[in-house]
């Protein structure tokens, strides 16, 4: 018989490795320590030197405050801090660092030294600087140093082999290493690094501000593709950048969350994050943000998890909302103030009572590509379902400046239709006045900036999802009979779904009702699809009901179902416009919620200025 082992005391050496297993599983986790207590050392420049990714050598220097002689041995003891001292601290920390156990957990796994010069009083360095090693009995000695602090780590892991084999390759740890100071360094800007691999400058950051820290780590092309963000209420402020989704990413590893200044993953966030961007991005894409929460610390509790990645607020519901709705307005807001306050007092806004526009008769006038797709328009896309804007004063001078013909002029002089006349420029919106459609796909249209061109079926599909869902939620979806029930053949099951799901249809602006065993027909849809192919429609919104019943749809499946009905509704390629039509779609998109991308993440409008297109044609070379 097996003899029962006995409960004895853990030595405690072997008590500081296990920790360390907790606090240290790679070399990227020993420099966040370091960081970290750095920073709370109140550091404006630190210096970070790694050999064989951190695993032979790291060494970090900072102009921090120091730690005193007498101290200095306390600093390696478990669980010995100067940040909290009671209960009370621990409820309402407000420094990175807190639990003391790291130093003492970088000790017990490798060679460690510390050398730390205090300052005065006075803020002037002390008498000179004391070294410590990490060493079981060691004293303090006199060392040279001009202020602050350097920790150096070597040989990780060289007591215990059997987590050095789980190490990966120098690449990947340094690779590790450089991400952990990047997080950091986007929370202070105000403090400058310096990270040394081999021998050589990795990373040099300057101490600047938070847009130039920014674009410094996550690149110019994050903050063009980024819209801020600074929203406060009560004691919670949320402030950084939220990226479009032309932005967004295959996995998440361009998301940034920081609480109080630290960096974490918690999955509150992280879902109201993804929240807000439910109605902007297309299957499994990842959002890009960089967002900084500030909280009172005494409502949050950091103590959970060992790494000090994860947060618990005392009021989760509360800042789940305010983070989800302040990214959420951040990104909704539309292309530009509405047109009528950005046009001026001579421009009218498009208005929608207008009468439907016909389509061009492209098939007696235009060139033959155009009639060619005249034939070829689909029967249900005689109607865009736009109001047709009226023309104003400005929009002809507009115009006539674009198709004014150039004459030659004397060397060294400006060409006519170079610049805009002053009476157009200054009352151009912001997406500018329509001057034609290129492929029967984008309209091409001119304002202040240069040329921008539009995704005409994007935009649309944008305009028209927004209307579906505010209609949807006031109550006030207006039904529209057709002329002409449209008839088509469903199996019985839609039949069957028909009758059961009556009047969530009719909720929804359709009456469909069975003529026959095997036969559907549309009476009515939607007023905002008439443009649309009803038999479509019908088949999309039974098979949505079939799958997932009404109580569903209207909730969560409610906002694909009507993203699926704008696109359907939305103008499709090769539909010509008039230039009143495209205009009107011109001045819905600036008026309109998110147009700048469609329902499936795409954007819907680019601009190409006037500098972008002199320094393609080499103009002033």
């Amino acid at each position: 018989m097996l003899e029962t082992p006995r409960i004895q005391v853990l030595p405690d050496l072997l008590i500081s490795q296990i920790a360390a297993g907790e606090v240290v599983d790679r070399p990227a986790s020993v420099l966040k320590e370091l960081l970290e207590n750095a920073l709370d050392a109140g550091s404006s420049t630190i210096q970070v030197q790694l050999e064989e990714g951190g695993v032979k050598l790291m060494r970090v220097s900072d102009d921090g405050s120091g730690i005193a002689i007498d101290e200095l041995p306390l600093a390696l003891v478990r669980h010995a801090t100067s940040k909290i001292a009671s209960l009370g601290d621990l409820e309402c920390v407000g420094t990175l660092g807190f639990r003391g156990e790291a130093l003492a957990s970088v000790a017990a796994v490798s060679r460690l030294t510390i050398t730390s010069r205090a300052k005065t009083s006075g803020g002037s360095a002390g008498p000179h600087a004391w070294r410590l090693g990490g060493e079981a009995g060691a004293t303090p000695a006199p060392a040279a140093l001009a202020i602050g602090t350097v920790v150096e780590m070597r040989d990780l892991y060289y007591n215990t082999p059997a987590r050095r084999k789980f190490l990966k390759s120098e690449g990947t740890e340094f690779a590790h290493c450089s991400e952990t100071l990047r997080r950091i360094a986007l929370a202070h800007p105000e403090v400058a690094f310096t990270l040394t691999h081999n021998g050589r400058v990795s990373l040099h950051l300057a101490r600047s501000d938070a847009r130039a820290r920014t674009a410094a780590i996550l690149g110019e092309d994050f903050l063009a593709e980024s819209r801020s963000l600074d929203a406060s209420a009560g004691p919670l402020r949320l402030a950084g950048y939220c990226a479009l989704p032309a932005y967004s990413r295959a996995r998440g590893d361009a998301q940034y969350c920081y609480v109080n200044g630290r960096f974490v993953r918690d999955r509150l966030l992280m879902h109201a994050l993804r929240e807000a961007y439910q109605d902007l991005l297309h299957g499994s894409r990842y959002p890009a943000y960089c967002l900084f929460l500030e909280v009172d610390p005494a409502t949050v509790d950091v103590n959970v998890h060992p790494q000090k990645t994860e947060v618990r607020f005392r009021d989760s519901r509360a800042v789940h909302q305010f983070v989800f709705h302040a990214a959420q307005r951040c990104l909704a807001g539309p292309t530009a103030p509405p047109a009528s306050t950005a046009v001026g007092t001579d421009a009218a806004p498009a208005c929608p009572t207008s009468p439907a526009l016909q389509p061009l008769p492209a098939a007696t006038t235009g060139a033959p590509g155009q009639r060619f797709a005249a034939a070829n328009r689909p029967p249900w896309q005689g109607s865009l379902g736009v109001g047709e804007a009226t023309r104003s004063a400005a929009y002809e001078a507009f115009a006539a400046a674009a198709r004014m013909p150039l004459a030659p002029s004397p060397p060294g002089e400006s060409l006519p239709g170079e610049s805009l006349p002053a009476t157009g420029n200054d009352a151009a919106p912001p997406l500018g006045y329509a001057l034609a459609q290129l492929h029967g796909v984008y309209i091409l249209a001119q304002n202040a900036a240069g040329l921008v061109v539009v995704d005409m079926h994007a935009a649309h599909e944008r305009i028209l999802y927004e209307k579906l869902k505010r209609a949807l939620e006031q109550q006030r979806l207006a039904s529209q009979a057709l002329l002409i029930p449209a008839v088509f053949n469903a199996d019985e099951i839609d039949v069957a779904a028909a009758e059961e799901h009556a009047t969530t249809l009719q909720r929804l602006g359709f009456d469909l009702a069975p003529v026959g065993p095997r036969q559907l027909a549309v009476r009515s849809v939607p007023a905002l699809l008439l443009a649309a192919d009803p038999a479509a429609l019908a088949r999309s919104l039974l098979a949505e009901l079939r799958e997932h019943g009404e109580t569903q749809l209207a909730t969560a499946q409610r906002n694909e179902f009507l993203a699926s009905m704008a696109c359907q509704g939305a103008v499709r390629a090769r539909r010509l416009l008039s230039v009143a039509e495209m205009n009107a779609l011109l001045r819905q998109m600036e008026e309109t919620e998110r147009s700048d991308h469609c329902n499936h993440g795409r954007p819907t409008w680019m601009q190409l200025s006037m500098t972008d297109l002199d320094r393609h044609f080499l103009r002033g070379r």
